[in-house]
């Protein structure tokens, strides 16, 4: 694609250009020029540029910016907003949803967003089962997904689904007729690792993978409620620590991966605004429960056990400690839970059991380059194993090669941290993502899987009963902390810092490190 094809002045192109030559840090006459550019700092590359396969918080950025779904999240607490869809019924039963398309969506090609686009997208998700199919899954299929005319899609869901309209934001719609033409033999998934056949509000200007992706508005931009932005640019910058002396410098105007110490050293800088709100936010340690010495479940309460917690705690700053599987204040999550705490005589007695009692041999762990929290995790994991006579190779890497390792219970490692946030405010998110087995291979659940476990999240996710859901979930969370696949960690607050030359920000609590710059204004 070439420049001409963007709505950008030519002084926000001047500043686009100036970019591609930074790999850290902008100089201060750079932002100084950078016009309606919104630049994000963050840690995480961007894996591919496939709606239906890419996962991640940069991958969710990137497709909220630049695809569109049926219905969109706002607000806090969040509700359904109108996206592709300007309006929707529901039938009695909780069944039934048709959807009234917008007759001014157009995709970047300049041709009109119809119900023919919508069902492919869904046929196109669920036949890839990739990417954040899963949330559908077993409840949307091709066949319950018809057009009705050009402008209506009804869904015909197998069983009722309480947070159906929550997860459709995540599911996002492709342009059939761009799709089709480079379809290949992989139903176009080589074309879209680094194409993109969307609707959203900006455009894919320039790339250059590990550095920046730099988006531009569409000229075909139809949404209402659009800010003054001409572009944005996510520039990768590993290291937090450099993240905040960009905003503190004026270098970026967001910041997405600050530590606490990194908040509390912003609170008295001048033009920053610091953003510390709660959120469906966990930290985890996962364990390979399939292959290598952590297949073995009495070395899992081993190491469960010998974890020092409040170290952990301590490194998380704004956060609480996690119980088990769920995050504090959803619904069902149990307060009762009999949770895994320090406890070294514990931990000795499931080392006992374990295949080999005396330890001597090496676990690895990874974790994000750059992430300065999960290195000092992965710092306390090497201090509690050395309690069990277990050493831990540390070994930082790039995220998408993270996601790589996840493929295979061969390839993925003994210790693996993960964030996950919360893309509804619902139990089964987490539940589904993290622990049932259809997600072997994604890197929320590489390898954990229990036949048992994996009943009760389907049973949870279709009932809406309220009070059934709970009791589901309560059995749910009592048999996962059994099986130990995880060293549950912290609940982390969203931390958030950037310039106050940013406007109309609004905090959403699912995924709010996957900005939406559509609606933001530099001013």
């Amino acid at each position: 694609m070439t420049s001409d094809q963007f709505n950008i002045s030519r002084r926000g192109l001047l500043a686009l250009a100036g970019v591609g030559l930074a790999t850290t840090v902008f100089p201060r006459q750079l932002f100084a020029q950078s016009g309606g550019v919104l630049i994000i700092a963050a840690g995480q590359d961007i894996p591919n540029f496939d709606p239906h396969t890419a996962t991640g918080y940069s991958a969710s950025f990137f497709m909220r910016n630049v695809y569109d779904p049926l219905v969109r999240i706002s607000g806090n607490p969040p509700v359904p907003a109108p996206g592709i869809a300007e309006s929707w019924t529901v039938s009695p039963d909780g069944t039934e949803f048709t959807f009234v398309l917008n007759k001014a969506a157009k995709f970047h090609s300049g041709n009109a967003v119809t119900a023919d686009d919508v069902v492919y997208s869904f046929a196109r998700a669920l036949k890839l089962a990739k990417g954040n199919s899963w949330m559908i899954r077993d409840i949307v299929t091709a066949e319950g997904v018809t057009a009705v005319d050009a402008g209506t899609v009804k869904f015909k869901l197998t069983a009722p689904f309480a947070p159906f309209l929550q997860v459709l934001p995540w599911i996002f719609i492709v342009e059939k007729a761009v799709v089709e033409a480079n379809l290949g033999s992989d139903s176009g998934e080589t074309y879209l690792m680094t194409n993109t056949a969307g609707s959203g509000p900006f455009s894919v200007a320039r790339f250059e993978v590990g550095t920046l992706y730099q988006l531009a508005r569409a000229p075909e931009a139809w949404q209402a409620g659009g800010g003054n932005l001409e572009g944005v640019i996510w520039q990768i910058v590993r290291e937090t620590a450099t993240q905040r002396l960009m905003i503190q410098r004026g270098e970026a105007h967001i910041a997405t991966d600050l530590t606490s110490e990194d908040m509390d050293a912003l609170k008295d800088a001048s033009g920053v605004v610091s953003v510390i709100e709660p959120e469906y936010r966990t930290f985890s340690i996962k364990m390979n429960t399939q292959h290598g010495p952590c297949a073995d479940i009495n070395l899992r309460k081993a190491i469960s056990y010998a974890t020092n917690y409040q170290a952990i705690l301590d490194a998380a700053g704004y956060a609480d400690l996690m119980k088990g599987p769920l995050p504090m204040g959803i619904l069902g999550f149990d307060a009762n839970l009999a949770a895994y705490g320090t406890d070294m005589a514990k931990a000795k007695e499931f080392m006992a059991k374990s295949a080999k009692p005396e330890g001597g041999f090496k676990l690895k762990m990874y974790h994000v380059s750059g992430l300065e929290q999960q290195r000092r995790w992965a710092l306390i994991m090497l201090d509690s194993l050395k309690q069990l006579n277990i050493d831990l190779e540390i070994v930082p890497m790039n995220w998408p090669d993270m996601v790589t390792a996840c493929k295979s219970p061969e390839t993925f490692p003994d210790l693996f941290p993960v964030y996950q946030t919360a893309n509804y405010g619902d139990p089964d998110n987490i539940a589904y993502a993290a622990y049932h087995s259809s997600r072997n291979g994604a890197w929320q659940n590489a390898v954990y899987k229990n036949p048992e476990v994996d009943a009760l999240i389907e049973a949870g996710r279709k009932e809406i009963d309220q009070a059934k859901r709970v009791a589901i979930y309560g059995e749910f969370q009592k048999k996962v902390v059994e099986d130990a696949p995880d060293v549950f960690g912290v609940l982390e607050r969203r931390k958030l810092a950037m310039r106050d030359t940013v406007k109309d920000y609004h905090f959403t609590p699912v995924a709010s490190n996957a900005i939406e710059a559509w609606g933001l204004s530099l001013g």
